[in-house]
Order: C-alpha cells, then structure tokens, then sequence
C-alpha cells in the first residue's frame, strides 16, 4: 500500500463535503492532502494528515501555499524523531509540540493475515468467551446503508456521547462521510438483536488495511457483548478483502482505559504503535501566539 487512507483523494472529497477548503500538493511522485480548518478569532490554519513520506515533503511549499491563504500555522503529524528532524532542517519557520494531537499518538494494529484459529487462541480468554456468548445470545451481525440503519447508528451515538460525557461529530458529519465515501471503502456494521439495533461500527477497507473509525452502542444490553462480535465480524471480512491488517484506532492507559482493554484483548501481545504527535509549523508569529494564549485560557475557564 502506497497511500495512508487520511492522504487519500476520497478523504479530501469528503472534507469538503463538510465544508473544509482542501489543497493538493504535488511533491516528488507523490501527492500530498492539505485541509484548511478557520477558528474563531484566529482564523486560518493548514492541517496535514498523517500518512506522508515525510522525507520527500516540501515544507517551504506548503508554507508558501499557507502564506497566500493567509494560514496562520501548519500542523503536520510526525511519525519519528527522524521525519521531524527533517521538518525542521527544511524550513526556516520555528516547529513547536502542538498543544493537542489531531490524531491519537498511540493506535492498535493487529497482524490478521493468520488463520481465524490462531487469531482466536491469541485473545484474551474473556475477550474470546464474549464473542462465544454474543453468538449464543443469538445476535445478528450485517453491514448495510440504508436510511432507517444510519438513524439507529446516530441514534446510538448520542446514546454513547450522553454516557460517557464526550462531544461527538454532529450528525451532518457522520451522514456526509456515508454519502460521499464508496461503498467498497466505508461499511456500517451493526449488531441487531430482540428485533432491535444495539450496537453500530463505520469501518474503512483500504488497501491491505481495515480500519476501525466510529463505532457506539447501548448500554442498557451490555451483557450481550455485542461489541465483541462486531469486532470479530469485522476482522473476519478484513480477512475475505485480503487485509493484512486491522486498525483497532486510538488507545491510551491514561484517557481511555476501558476502551483500551477492550481493544487490547483482541491481541494482547501486540505492542502499539506509537507516533510523535502534532507539531506545528508558524507560519505567522502574531496569529500562533494569539492562539496559544487562547488555548491556555480554556484550560483555565
């Protein structure tokens, strides 16, 4: 695989489906995805999505691009000290830690290219016990897009984002990316169960990888472990599409235990992967200092 599916021409599409300005830059023999976000106050910035080689990267492009539409800064996401020393030494603009991440720093891939039995004898045994008990449950597991399944996957996320306290995308966004990214890319997967739909997943097949993007579920059936099932599901098509790998997303022992665990469980041998994080690339001093001071007196209100 030769792109990263963040660097793809369809994830670009869609952010501008959803109304970000977007850029393509055409570096060495390949391309590179530019997305333009505007905050209040501030303005403009360029964010530039992990999946780049970042050793063929024309930073002084980019900042000249940046310039013109009046970017305040660029936010790249370095994959190694290595790629960020080559930022650094291409540019004449000052690079600094980001004061968040746009992605999560560690992700959870596991290897699937092994046989179903193996992948099984690999878990965790509550994690392999749960997938058991969802089948002996008897819950149905289908991928489909229809109207009525998108309600019940949005329905589900407000139900997750109101349990867990978190902000989700609004509902424009998740419809926007059903819509526009085609179907052999992007699946709903959903687990039904007593006639109903208690569980949901967007997952992306790209390449030699599966990817885990959204997923959300109802807590009132938690003893059904439909979670589990829809996983397993998942990463056994993974393995019908040839993928080599499946994307389990982000994971952390500090922010998300639980989900942690959960995603863990699948292959607790498996190291994650770990990245440097955002860093940014200012463009102008006033605009990044601005938004610096900002972003400090949020913590404090």
């Amino acid at each position: 695989m030769t792109e990263e599916f963040l660097q793809s021409k369809v994830w670009l599409q869609f952010q501008e489906s959803v109304g970000r300005k977007t850029f393509q830059l055409r570096m060495d023999n390949f391309e590179v995805n530019i997305i333009q976000h505007t905050l209040p106050i501030i303005g403009k910035y360029f964010y530039v999505p992990r999946g780049l080689k970042l050793g063929n990267l024309d930073v002084e492009k980019i900042i000249k691009l940046a310039k013109k539409n009046n970017a305040g800064w660029i936010r790249i996401e370095s994959e190694t000290e290595e790629s960020l020393d080559i930022i650094r030494k291409n540019t004449r603009c000052k690079v600094v830690k980001a004061p968040h991440d746009v992605q999560p720093k560690e992700i959870f891939i596991i290897d699937i290219s092994k046989s179903e039995k193996v992948l099984l004898a690999e878990m965790k045994p509550k994690t392999r016990y749960n997938i058991r008990l969802a089948e002996k449950k008897g819950i149905k597991i289908f991928s489909v897009k229809n109207e009525k399944i998108i309600a019940e996957f949005l329905r589900l996320t407000q139900i997750m984002a109101k349990r867990q306290k978190i902000k989700t995308h609004a509902e424009n966004y998740y419809r926007k990316m059903l819509e526009i990214i085609p179907d052999n890319i992007l699946k709903l997967y959903v687990a039904e169960y007593g006639g109903g739909i208690i569980a949901a997943n967007l997952v992306v097949f790209y390449g030699d990888i599966c990817i885990y993007l959204h997923g959300a579920s109802d807590d009132s059936y938690r003893s059904v472990m439909a979670p589990y099932l829809l996983q397993w599901h998942q990463i056994c098509d993974a393995k019908k599409a040839n993928c080599a790998k499946y994307d389990f997303g982000g994971i952390s022992k500090i922010k998300w235990q639980g989900i942690s665990r959960f995603k863990q469980g699948f292959s607790p041998k498996t190291l994650p992967t770990v990245f440097l994080g955002s860093y940014d690339v200012i463009v102008n001093d006033k605009k990044y200092a601005i938004y610096r001071i900002l972003q400090k007196l949020k913590t404090i209100f």
